[in-house]
């Protein structure tokens, strides 16, 4: 198996737009209508068809659209020991846009689970890739434990105490990815863009401008406790998310106040939106790590079908070379197309027609997609 070094220069975040067949069969099995095995049928149907597409349109990093998933981040972080899924009383806040009910608190001592679903998933995408591209894992970054209001202090009355317990579970998962055949892992992460913009409300108040500082370098230490001593042939990136949820968006704000703290991430690449006016400037990019990592450039949106003017992705291409050369940039939408199983607001043929475009941009400007 070839070592992967850096993203592809055409890559992607990883979840795709669910099709019809597999929303009915959700639906037909919430209706009692189907039982588990004939909607796990129906996914690895569909995944089966979804892997063909990716390699159609040229891209050569494969996810399974994060088809078994209902949330990009929920279904993982709950089959962690330790942290439970609930109810909540109400759902996440965007743009105009309310989420379903839905988060996870932390029930006792967080621990690797060794049966965790999403193991026997990346086993099934891996197998039917079977050599042809990367099969490509993400899942949420460790920060997700972080926002505000999921800490139990009763049982995690130190911090300290707390990311090491999550840093630990997460090594241990990256571990058995790898042993099950991964070498691209993607840690997709909203909680670095409320720490530039974001109020991080803390049991009812803000947070303040020292609690925000002390996060951001606790953030980046999670991580790379998490990532240290893992096999040299492991590429593991992150995804830095305003928030995705039917075409809508959670935060505003550029990468300036973070920028510092994030880029001491000991990651091989960084997935960066730059979609819009929204995610400011490439100026944050004099803080990018040398040599060793690649700036994953999200020029084009997810969020609608319109494909991007050329001349336009071109001519940024070259405004982010004033602080990061060529040789470190690669191409991809902003965020995923279906972070949730709602999906964004374009259809499925738009999105393989802009994953297209972006291979056919990668190849003009690198000369490769690869």
């Amino acid at each position: 198996m070839a070592v992967i070094q850096r993203p592809f220069r055409a890559d992607h975040v990883g979840s795709l737009l669910r099709t019809d067949r597999l929303k009915q069969a959700r639906q037909d099995y919430q209706n009692n209508v189907i039982d588990a095995q004939a909607l796990k049928n129906v996914e690895d149907e569909e995944i089966e068809h979804i892997i063909e597409k990716q390699l159609e349109v040229g891209l050569h990093s494969i996810t399974d659209g994060e088809f078994r998933r209902s949330w990009w981040h929920f279904d993982f972080l709950e089959n962690l020991n330790g942290v439970e899924g609930y109810t909540s009383d109400r759902g996440l806040e965007f743009e105009g846009v309310e989420t379903r009910n839905h988060n996870v608190k932390i029930v006792d001592k967080v621990q690797f689970n060794p049966e965790h679903p999403h193991f026997e998933h990346f086993k099934f995408l891996h197998d039917k890739v079977d050599g042809r591209a990367t099969s490509k894992v993400s899942i949420p970054s460790p920060n997700q434990l972080f926002h505000p209001n999921i800490l139990n202090e009763a049982i995690y009355p130190d911090i300290k105490d707390f990311a090491h317990d999550v840093a630990q579970a997460y090594h241990e998962s990256l571990l058995k990815f790898y042993e099950l055949g991964a070498r691209y892992i993607q840690l997709d992460d909203v909680y670095w863009a409320n720490l530039t913009s974001g109020t991080q409300k803390t049991r009812g108040r803000d947070r303040t401008e020292n609690e925000k500082e002390a996060a951001r370098h606790l953030a980046y230490q999670v991580v790379n406790q998490a990532v240290q001593d893992l096999p040299d042939d492991l590429l593991v990136t992150t995804h830095i998310c305003r928030g995705n949820y039917q075409s809508t968006w959670a935060i505003s704000g550029g990468y300036e106040p973070v920028a510092p703290y994030l880029f001491k991430e000991q990651l091989g690449g960084f997935f960066l939106e730059y979609d819009d006016e929204r995610s400011g400037d490439f100026e944050p990019l004099r803080f990018f790590p040398e040599h060793r990592s690649a700036a994953v450039l999200g020029l084009f949106t997810s969020k609608n079908g319109e494909l991007e003017d050329k001349t336009t992705i071109l001519k940024r291409i070259k405004e982010a070379e004033q602080y990061i050369p060529l040789d470190q940039i690669c191409l991809s939408p902003q965020c995923g197309f279906a972070s949730t199983e709602e999906g964004n607001k374009l259809t499925e043929e738009a999105q393989w027609r802009k994953l297209s475009y972006i291979v056919e941009i990668a190849n003009e400007v690198f000369g490769t997609a690869k």
